[in-house]
């Protein structure tokens, strides 16, 4: 079960690492902050990866093989990888207007499936 918890917290903390990092560029496209000085938009930002950062750290520390889950370190990094860019993927297809999924997108994501294939194997 440490595995699937790990994951499911890597999954909540992309969530919020995307809004954290680009979450303020359709919030500017939007009108809601376009006046907001910078380093407003980075507190904002902050507050945001805060959260991340409460669902990454106990992630790491429930998957890693040295606290008794099922994953090696490289195994937890590029499975985060792949996560983090499935996330965006979601994130930039269905908030902003003009990204798209084309066919490199998809070949792009067939090698991340293929890398953690290899990280896993023995």
């Amino acid at each position: 079960m440490q595995g699937f918890y790990s994951i499911l917290l890597l999954v909540i903390s992309n969530i919020f690492m995307t809004f954290a990092w680009y979450g303020h560029l359709k919030l500017q496209e939007d009108k809601v902050i376009s006046n907001w000085p910078l380093i407003g938009v980075i507190i904002f930002s902050w507050s945001i990866a805060l959260a991340e950062y409460m669902c990454q750290v106990p992630a790491n520390r429930l998957g890693f093989n040295g606290n008794g889950g099922p994953f090696s370190l490289m195994q937890l990094k590029v499975v985060q990888e792949v996560i983090t860019l499935i996330v965006f993927t979601v994130f930039s297809t269905m908030l902003f207007k003009g990204e798209s999924l084309h066919w490199n997108h998809v070949a792009a994501g067939a090698c991340l499936v293929m890398a953690v294939y290899f990280v896993f194997m023995k």
